[in-house]
């Protein structure tokens, strides 16, 4: 049975789910844009029987608190500190780390400064190599280059309920995505202050770019055991990246699946079969 709980963490209302046994071993799963916690919706009960699940919301995400950007900095880094913290409230002390998309750079920035924290890495869509960047990488280096307005107010579009459906939907069978996920991400859109402090996230996500050669460095290190497992139909973090774990970690085992950038709405039993088996 999952529940759901809230701690204080920093002065924010940090929202998470649980689930399982807290005598297994633990795994903390961090999620993406534009979701929150509900994406592990499917992949939580599948897993409940072999671990301790902790899937908690960022700030500005889901239910956690969403302070104004005039009181909270919107970067990768402040982010992750907030989920180290999050992490050290609950005394997780070693787990395993689920990352996906947004949750990728938040994760491995815990990882390189807790490496003792770290029993093993699931990364589904969770890109931390330029080969893994899909084209449009290519305009939002030019926006982080040459930042105008303009071209700020343009990445609105990256929330608009149409590309966010996208999101969930292209690469995907037909009539196999159900629309529950994507509908609950596009109510949050309406919520006070979205836009701006995800306009934030997206301008700072440069310096995830910037920091990859650490995070590679990181799993050049301490070989973790890895599954890099890929929808490899997404047009955002293309399944290059997921083959490039290999360049760096020897114990790296490769998964693609046939669906998008959220694997999870079509996939979950089966990357749920995966990690019981790569991490029996």
């Amino acid at each position: 049975m999952t529940i759901y709980q809230t701690i204080n963490v920093d002065g924010l209302k940090i929202f998470y789910r649980e689930a399982g046994s807290p005598n297994k071993p633990t795994m903390l799963l961090l999620h993406g844009f534009p979701s929150a916690s509900h994406m592990f919706r499917n992949l939580i009960p599948a897993l409940a029987d072999r671990f301790h699940l902790i899937a908690p919301d960022f700030p500005g995400f889901g239910q956690s608190s969403a302070p104004s950007r005039e009181t909270f900095d919107y970067t990768f880094e402040h982010l992750s500190a907030v989920i180290t913290d999050f992490v050290a409230a609950l005394k997780l002390d070693q787990f395993y780390l689920y990352v996906f998309d947004y949750g990728a750079p938040i994760g491995f920035r815990i990882a390189m400064q807790h490496p003792d924290w770290i029993q093993g890495i699931v990364s589904q869509n969770g890109n931390i190599y330029q080969e893994g960047l899909g084209p449009k990488w290519a305009t939002r280096q030019d926006f982080w280059d040459h930042p105008t307005q303009a071209k700020r107010d343009g990445y609105r579009t990256a929330f608009a309920p149409k590309t966010i459906i996208g999101q969930y939907t292209f690469g995907t069978q037909p009539q196999r995505v159900s629309p529950d996920g994507y509908m609950l991400d596009i109510a949050y859109t309406q919520t006070p202050g979205y836009a701006e402090r995800q306009l934030d996230l997206i301008f700072d996500y440069q310096n995830n770019i910037k920091a990859y050669p650490q995070f590679q460095a990181y799993l050049r290190t301490y070989q973790p055991k890895l599954l890099a497992v890929w929808g490899k139909n997404d047009p955002s973090f293309i399944y290059p990246g997921a083959e490039a774990f290999k360049r760096d970690d020897q114990n790296t085992d490769v998964e693609l699946v046939d669906s998008g950038h959220f694997a999870l709405e079509t996939h979950a039993e089966v990357i749920a079969t995966m990690i019981k088996t790569y991490f029996e």
